[in-house]
């Protein structure tokens, strides 16, 4: 009788693809450990619980990890190429999850800090681990333009879910620029042992210092911009879009392959220009939590556009579709 338990599970799991069941275990066990440690250790770092970054790091990045290696599973031809893109991602998400509890262990901040050799050196880690992870994502998406997925519409939301990832992700840079308030403040001697004379580079609030009033579970700031809101938005919009593709292929059975797809661009394209408004918005140093006129005005526009582009794709294929031939081809 064929062994069905847990450890059969995990073995089949292993050989179908290795990477993806190593980024799960990794991102699963630091997960646990850190809330673990949100139970039993009440120590605070810039105005939350020390181990608050390091559980949402490691959902996330495990979440993305798998979720690109699952999608160059797709990529044909290029298996050495692949096999080591997903090697890499397991170790990119093993030194970004694994940063952020080193540094909530040691009672720090995991990015932005160059007060140490130990800080400084661990933050440069974790930045090039999460550039590689964009490298690779880019890599994907020329990939998966040459690849011939089907159906269209899932194909597409592949694509253009690495797109606007791309780009959220390019906005993460925007914080470990130096704020106005840091190179005020820098250290002008020669021989200052911090790095531009600054302990520490970039922030993640505009407006006032990191640490102030935020969001429950997210800690985005609701007292200034903060380039995290659109920076998460892009990054899950991947898992949104490659959601809509695979409930796409499922029906409504009027839509056609065209109509399939145009949704998905649709989505697309919202989720992009929503990456973008909420740039926008934090850059101006406001909080999510409480956008201006001018704020509303473009996400309502955003939310009009959006809604009227799918309205008229559902039109279309309602004034086109012949129940009966859809009958026979099937």
């Amino acid at each position: 009788m064929e062994d069905s338990g847990p450890r059969a599970l995990v073995r089949k799991a292993w050989a179908a693809n290795p990477p993806m069941l190593a980024t799960t275990v990794v991102a699963g066990l630091i997960t646990v450990a850190a809330l673990v440690g949100l139970a039993v250790d009440p120590r605070t770092i810039t105005g939350q619980p020390a181990w608050a970054k390091p559980a949402r790091f490691a959902f996330s990045f495990g979440l993305f990890g798998v979720t690109l290696i699952w999608l160059l599973t797709f990529v044909r031809g290029h298996d050495r190429l692949v096999r080591v893109m997903s090697w890499t991602a397991v170790v990119c998400v093993t030194v970004e999850a694994s940063g952020a509890s080193w540094a909530a262990a040691a009672g720090t901040t995991s990015h932005f800090n160059f007060t140490t050799a130990v800080s400084g050196a661990r933050a440069f880690g974790m930045l090039t681990a999460s550039l590689v992870l964009v490298l690779m994502a880019l890599v994907a998406v020329v990939l998966l333009l040459r690849e011939r997925v089907e159906p269209p519409a899932l194909a597409w939301a592949l694509r253009l879910g690495l797109v606007v990832t791309v780009a959220s992700m390019a906005v993460a840079y925007l914080m470990v620029q130096s704020t106005p308030a840091q190179e005020a403040a820098a250290d002008p001697r020669p021989d200052s042992p911090y790095l531009g004379g600054m302990p520490y580079i970039g922030a993640h609030t505009v407006g006032p210092p990191d640490g102030g009033p935020g969001m429950p579970v997210t800690n985005f700031s609701t007292v200034g911009g903060d380039w995290r809101v659109p920076h998460f938005v892009g990054v899950h919009s991947l898992q949104v879009l490659i959601l809509l593709g695979l409930l796409l292929t499922l029906g409504p059975r009027m839509l056609g392959p065209r109509h399939r797809t145009a949704l998905v661009w649709i989505a697309g394209g919202g989720c992009l220009a929503l990456t973008g408004v909420l740039t926008w918005q934090a850059h101006r140093g406001q909080p999510f939590t409480a956008p201006d006129t001018t704020t509303g005005l473009a996400l309502t526009s955003l939310a009009v556009a959006v809604a009227a582009a799918t309205a008229a794709v559902f039109l279309h294929a309602r004034a086109t579709w012949n129940p009966i031939g859809a009958q026979g081809s099937g």
